[in-house]
C-alpha cells in the first residue's frame, strides 16, 4: 500500500505538469489545446536530443521545456493571434492539425523507435522508505512536482504578471481597456503551458521513453484532470492529477483490466454530481 501511494504520488506529479499547463490556456484564451499532448512528446525528444548532444539531463531539464515553450508561443503569434473573433470549432481544427504536424516531423527527425533516455547518475538508485525500496528518481519526480506547483502558485498569486493573468482570465476585454496588452498576455500563458507539458515529457522519458506514441497516451488524461478538476482552476489541476494518479496506480494494481474504466467512471461521478468540475465554476 505505502509503495502505491509513493508510485501515484510520483504519478501526478506528470500528470500536473499535463493538466495545470492544459488549464491555463483554457483559463486565459477558453480554448482547447489539442496539441497539448504533442508538445509533451515533443519535450521528451527534444530533451533526449539536448542530453546526448550535452551529456547532461539537467541542462536538457532546463532547455528542452524552454525551447517547447518559445515554440509554442511563436504558434500563438502566427497563427492563433488571428482566430480569436471565430468559433471554438477553428481552435480545435488547428491545434489538431498542428498535433498532426508535430507527430510527423517528430517521426522525420528522431524516427519511428522508441528512444531511451538515460536516469541521472545521481537519481538512479533506490532509497529504503518504511523500510521498502523505492525509485530515487520517482521520489524526486514527487519533489519536482510539488516545488513547481508551489513556484507557479507564487507567481500567479504574488508577481505583477501573474496578477495581469488572472485578471485577463476574469475579463479581458476590460483589461484591454485598462491599457494591458492582452495579446501579449496570451501569448505568455500559451507559451508557459506548452514549456510546462514539455517539462512533463523530458521528466517522463526515463520512465516510458521517448517515443511517438506519448502524446496520444496522455492527452486523454490531460483532458480528464481538466474536466474533474474544473476548466480553468489551478488547485483543481492539482486535485485532479492526484486523482486520476491514485485510480490509475490503485486501478492497474487491484483491477487491471478495469484500471481505464474506473478513471473514466470518476470523470463521469464529478460531471453527474458537479458538471463545472470539483473546483471550477457552475455554469
Amino acid at each position: 500500500m505505502t509503495v502505491e501511494c509513493l508510485n501515484a504520488l510520483s504519478q501526478s506529479a506528470l500528470l500536473f505538469f499535463l493538466g495545470v499547463g492544459l488549464t491555463l490556456i483554457f483559463g486565459i484564451m477558453r480554448i482547447v489545446n489539442f496539441a497539448h499532448g504533442s508538445f509533451y512528446m515533443l519535450g521528451a525528444f527534444v530533451g533526449y536530443s539536448l542530453a546526448r548532444l550535452a551529456g547532461s539531463f539537467w541542462l536538457a531539464l532546463v532547455l528542452a521545456p524552454l525551447s517547447v515553450g518559445i515554440l509554442g508561443a511563436l504558434f500563438e503569434l502566427g497563427v492563433l493571434r488571428f482566430l480569436y473573433r471565430r468559433d471554438a470549432t477553428a481552435f480545435l481544427m488547428v491545434t489538431f492539425g498542428l498535433a498532426l504536424a508535430i507527430g510527423e516531423v517528430a517521426r522525420l527527425v528522431w524516427g519511428s523507435q522508441p528512444l531511451e533516455v538515460t536516469t541521472p547518475k545521481a537519481l538512479s538508485g533506490v532509497i529504503f522508505l518504511f523500510g521498502l525500496p523505492f525509485p530515487l528518481y520517482r521520489l524526486f519526480l514527487t519533489g519536482a512536482g510539488a516545488a513547481v506547483a508551489i513556484l507557479l502558485w507564487q507567481f500567479l498569486e504574488r508577481t505583477r504578471l501573474g496578477l495581469l493573468i488572472r485578471a485577463t482570465s476574469q475579463n479581458a476585454e476590460m483589461m484591454h481597456a485598462l491599457g494591458t496588452d492582452v495579446r501579449l498576455v496570451r501569448s505568455f500563458v500559451f507559451g508557459i503551458g506548452c514549456a510546462l507539458a514539455g517539462l512533463g515529457g523530458v521528466l517522463a522519458a526515463p520512465l516510458v521513453t521517448a517515443s511517438l506514441g506519448m502524446a496520444v497516451n496522455v492527452i486523454i488524461d490531460a483532458f480528464v484532470i481538466v474536466i474533474i478538476g474544473g476548466m480553468g482552476s489551478f488547485a483543481g489541476s492539482i486535485l485532479g492529477a492526484l486523482l486520476v494518479a491514485f485510480v490509475q496506480i490503485f486501478g492497474e494494481y487491484y483491477f487491471p483490466d478495469f484500471a481505464m474504466a474506473l478513471m473514466y467512471l470518476v470523470m463521469l461521478l464529478v460531471l453527474v454530481l458537479r458538471p463545472g468540475g470539483l473546483l471550477g465554476k457552475e455554469a
